[in-house]
């Protein structure tokens, strides 16, 4: 019988750390030990003596260590869609793509993928999470491909199995070939989870119940859906209050606003997240406390939209769990969460709450342990601490863009978009210098540039 592996080492000296722990505890200068997959032990000052399997050791001088940022809610296959009516508020927007959203296939899906992962990646994500709800009949096998492409690239990886039912001659948006049956969207998500679903501590892969909208989904699979999820054991997802146009379909349509809505069908709880959740007035802010249920908070999207501004202080007041969301690429073309940092805090600010709406710190919180919470996993990933799952970021801090800012914390939230100069998940490194360890961007690239003209070709032809 081979003896077991011993465990190995990473030692990490010299940085600033930032570890949003529940005390917010930082160390101007300190170190991080992982071990394997774990991270050990961490401090002020240098390293213990006598560590064991030592295999790196990390001069991190110049940087900050934080926990690896959680993006929180996406659409990766609209990468191959992005710089598109860019003009228009969420319906027309919506009007105008679907479309050529309807008219994707399992290689398109794949490639888009892959760049938005790449994207996020590169600057210091972690933790991606995509709800994919556009499963057009004979497209392949979507979901497999959207996974695939998450595992090759190293990371954390959360897909929210969407669906849509309701099409064009029901009332919604999309084409009729474009949605799925009740039945076959349920059934379709079932054996989703049960083949990709891992709920062991060190996950890499997860699924979500997550039906789209109430305007693209009927009252059945909305509450089929909730009952599936808890049914399974699973998270569930959906898009929530994003703009004035949902709430008056949701009180024409079902006589109450979309958080009232959601609570009637079982689509509230601790178990839920919902992306945008905008425009929410003091009674759903009360209800998603009472509830726990979660918020992936989409700045830039909201703003490409002209949606609003989402309540996010009030939420935060109120206990609501608030993660940050790049949301897809058709809404925001730059597919980065690290400068959604500083966008929730600049949109933030604009609002009721003005110059106390948000401060630095509560932004890497939102991107970091909020997103985590979002997700379910806050015991395992979100902070620095010992015996959680070793992803964190190594971000440049000593370079032209933010060496003359003392605080580090400041300085990659208000700053330009810091270089990651080593980012790690699962205790493997992933990044390296900006430049992804696991992937060829150049290749993406010129894939995706690929796979973009020939979804446009095919949009031209119908």
């Amino acid at each position: 019988m081979a003896a077991p592996s011993a465990t190995q080492r990473i030692v990490i000296e010299n940085a600033a750390i930032a570890t949003v722990d529940a005390n917010d505890t930082e160390y101007a200068s300190g170190y991080l030990v992982v071990a394997d997959n774990r991270i050990e032990s961490l401090g002020a000052g240098k390293a213990p003596e006598g560590l064991e399997n030592v295999v790196r050791r990390i001069d991190a001088t110049g940087h900050l260590v934080t926990p690896g940022l959680i993006n929180t809610h996406h659409h990766f296959y609209q990468w191959i869609t992005r710089g598109l009516a860019t003009d228009h508020n969420l319906f027309n927007w919506l009007v105008a793509l679907y479309p050529t959203w309807s008219r994707i296939d399992e290689s398109m899906v794949r490639v888009a993928a892959q760049g938005s992962l790449a994207m996020m990646a590169r600057g210091g994500v972690t933790t991606a999470m995509d709800h994919h709800y556009v499963y057009p009949q004979g497209s392949g096998d979507l979901s497999g491909a959207i996974i695939g492409a998450a595992a090759d690239m190293g990371v954390r990886f959360t897909l929210a199995r969407g669906s849509m039912d309701r099409s064009e001659k029901d009332g919604g948006l999309p084409p009729d070939f474009a949605v799925e049956t009740t039945e076959g969207a349920l059934a379709a998500t079932e054996e989703t989870v049960r083949k990709y679903h891992d709920a062991s501590f060190d996950a890499m892969t997860q699924v979500a119940v997550a039906p789209c909208s109430p305007f693209s989904i009927s009252t059945e699979l909305l509450r089929e859906g909730a009952a599936l999820g808890r049914r399974l054991g699973v998270r569930m997802h959906t898009h929530g209050s994003e703009t004035v146009e949902e709430e008056k379909f949701c009180h024409e349509l079902f006589g109450m606003g979309p958080t009232d809505y959601f609570e009637s069908t079982g689509f509230l709880g601790e178990d839920v997240w919902m992306a945008h959740c905008v425009h929410m007035n003091d009674s759903d802010i009360e209800a998603f406390a009472r509830t726990k249920t979660g918020v992936a908070h989409c700045p830039s999207s909201n703003a490409r939209l002209a949606a609003g501004i989402a309540r996010v202080p009030d939420m935060l007041k109120a206990g609501v769990p608030v993660g940050l969301g790049v949301d897809g690429t058709a809404s925001n073309e730059s597919g980065e969460l690290h400068t959604e940092l500083r966008n929730a805090l600049l949109i933030n600010r604009l609002g009721a709450h003005r110059e106390a709406a948000l401060n630095a710190r509560q932004a890497l919180r939102l991107g970091t342990y909020g997103g985590a919470q979002v997700l379910g996993r806050a015991d395992n990933i979100g902070s620095l601490e010992a015996g959680k799952l070793a992803d964190f970021v190594l971000w440049k801090i000593d370079g032209l863009g933010h060496s003359s800012i003392a605080d580090p914390v400041t300085a990659i939230v208000f700053g330009a978009a810091a270089p990651v100069t080593a980012s790690f998940v699962n205790g493997k490194q992933i990044v390296e210098n900006n430049r992804l360890l696991f992937a060829d961007e150049e290749q993406i690239a010129r894939d995706a540039r690929a796979e973009a003209q020939r979804l446009a070709r095919i949009t031209a032809q119908s």
